[in-house]
């Protein structure tokens, strides 16, 4: 038999050479097996020796026992947890990633109903909608009112509220103020209430009591307010520094002057035939942090604009003069003076001014990025070439006529 060695009980060990491997067989009838290098065939590699870790040379140390072993585990478990900041920062980010995949994969496991009540979804979804469809949203369930009612969607809206709205028919025939939980819960920061009077003002602060320390803005238009409602109103509002009048003829410049809290940053005042200089002078005065004033007045004289403090570095950035026909060049001059950081200028309507006013905002206010100088009709191209010429920061400018 090829590659076989007969086993004989007379000789110990008896072979028979071949180019395979080799059996051997001793006295005990005990066969073992010998590898022998066959042609062509490279002999087997040995094994390289272990290397010591902290010398680098071969190692041939015995096997620790004891405290020795003890000391070693726990060396060897030292420089397995020891990882730099650019492991941990990649770890990190892995962790996120397979959290936020694994949040992704709950979405899309999730049927159309499910997903339909699942509040993080609802939270994207409802995003994508405008003030008027979240009210038509909120009407499906409690469970999508409450989430479509969150402020986070109401922040930057304000809600219009005429005196209509605020008063439902009772049984008897009266009037009964209405509920505005709604109103409450969406956490507006605006409003605006349109015909309202001094009593109406004053039933909804009683009925929205969290507004004395939300509302960040309020505005009221065609409105019957009087110097006490005017003064009750900013005194309960505590947290109020954007005002707005227009169309509200019933209150005075006296009334203005005791109403107007420091705090106000922001005063819009149009259409109100009471506001006269004594108004602007009082608005300059009590009014230190004001950083925006929008004025329409047609009884403001040149003189008034002087009241405001000279100070280039002051709070005031933006002025807007609209329809103010009473005000000429002189106007223009004291502007310059006491205001000379403004970066909004609107002269619209004032229909007496004239190229030497443009040149002088030119000449002096170099911080200008918009200049309305609409229904101007005494400006002419002049004036083009001192904008062009002398304003190197204005990024719009209105000329419509």
């Amino acid at each position: 038999m090829n590659g076989l060695a007969a086993m004989n009980s007379n000789n110990p060990v008896s072979t028979v050479s071949a180019p395979g491997p080799v059996i051997q067989s001793t006295n005990n009838n005990q066969a073992t097996v010998v590898t022998t290098p066959q042609k062509g065939i490279p002999p087997a590699v040995k094994p390289k020796p272990r290397l010591d870790q902290n010398t680098g040379s071969a190692a041939n140390r015995p096997t620790p026992t004891g405290a020795e072993a003890t000391e070693d585990a726990a060396a060897r478990k030292a420089k397995s947890t020891k990882t730099s900041p650019g492991d941990d920062a990649m770890a990190n980010g892995e962790a996120h990633s397979a959290a936020a995949g694994s949040r992704r994969m709950s979405l899309q496991a999730k049927g159309l109903s499910e997903l339909m009540m699942e509040d993080q979804y609802l939270q994207r979804l409802f995003y994508y909608f405008s003030a008027c469809e979240r009210c038509t949203l909120a009407q499906v369930c409690k469970r999508w009112k409450g989430m479509a009612y969150n402020s986070r969607y109401w922040k930057f809206v304000t809600p219009i509220l005429h005196k209509r709205d605020l008063y439902d028919d009772t049984e008897d025939g009266g009037k009964a103020f209405t509920s505005l939980s709604s109103f409450e819960q969406r956490g507006f920061e605006s409003v605006c209430l349109v015909s309202v009077s001094d009593l109406d003002i004053c039933e909804f602060i009683d009925h929205c009591p969290k507004t004395k320390k939300t509302l960040r803005g309020i505005s009221l238009k065609r409105s019957t307010v009087t110097d006490a409602g005017l003064e009750v109103m900013l005194e309960q509002l505590g947290a109020v520094t954007a005002l707005e009048l227009s169309g509200c003829n019933d209150f005075t410049e006296a009334g203005l002057w005791s109403s107007l809290q420091p705090r106000v940053t922001c005063l819009s005042i149009s259409d109100c035939i009471n506001v006269a200089d004594e108004s602007v002078a009082a608005i300059a005065q009590r009014l230190p942090n004001l950083r925006e004033l929008n004025l329409q007045a047609y009884h403001v004289t040149d003189s008034v604009l002087a009241y405001f403090p000279a100070r280039p570095n002051g709070p005031m950035s933006v002025l807007r003069l609209k329809s103010c026909w009473e005000l000429t060049n002189h106007a223009v001059v004291n502007i310059v003076h006491c205001l000379p950081q403004l970066v909004i200028l609107s002269l619209s309507g004032c229909s007496k001014i004239t190229d030497e006013a443009v040149e002088l905002i030119a000449e002096n206010m170099n911080q200008l990025k918009c200049l309305d100088l609409s229904w101007c009709p005494r400006i002419t191209d002049a004036a083009l070439e001192y904008i062009a010429c002398d304003l190197p920061k204005l990024e719009e400018l209105v000329l419509d006529r």
